[in-house]
């Protein structure tokens, strides 16, 4: 694949990668995001509990999204990482007031372990609308 067909998103408005990483890539309108977790960028620091997690990872992930000139109603399908599957109707109520009817498809599964520590991680794949 021709790197002109590839665009590597970043933004200082969500945490910087981890690893050797892009934040998003985008291919032919198509925005592959990598997992947020819930790293406040102003600081590094880590949001506590899991409801503040799951906020601070959804917001790190739209606003890669917007980077890359999405939003969360471009989101056609998500993965949800939680280091305790006790967490999913917490977890549930926070990506509701980001997600809305039609849902994106979704996958949750329980992680051994997430980066840093943390007990929730958020990974999205957006279409781009032509008319933006």
């Amino acid at each position: 694949m021709s790197d002109s067909l590839r665009k590597a998103i970043h933004t200082d408005q969500a945490p910087k990668a981890i690893g050797p990483y892009s934040q998003a890539m985008e291919v032919d309108g198509w925005v592959y995001c990598s997992g947020q977790i819930p790293i406040v960028p102003e600081d590094g620091s880590i949001a506590h509990g899991i409801e503040n997690q799951a906020h601070q990872a959804l917001k790190n992930l739209g606003e890669v999204l917007k980077a890359a000139g999405c939003g969360f109603e471009d989101v056609v399908k998500t993965q949800v990482y939680l280091s305790d599957m006790s967490d999913f109707e917490a977890v549930n109520r926070v990506y509701a007031e980001f997600f809305t009817d039609p849902f994106p498809a979704r996958a949750c599964i329980q992680a051994a372990a997430l980066p840093k520590g943390v007990d929730v991680e958020v990974d999205a794949v957006a279409r781009k609308r032509e008319n933006r």
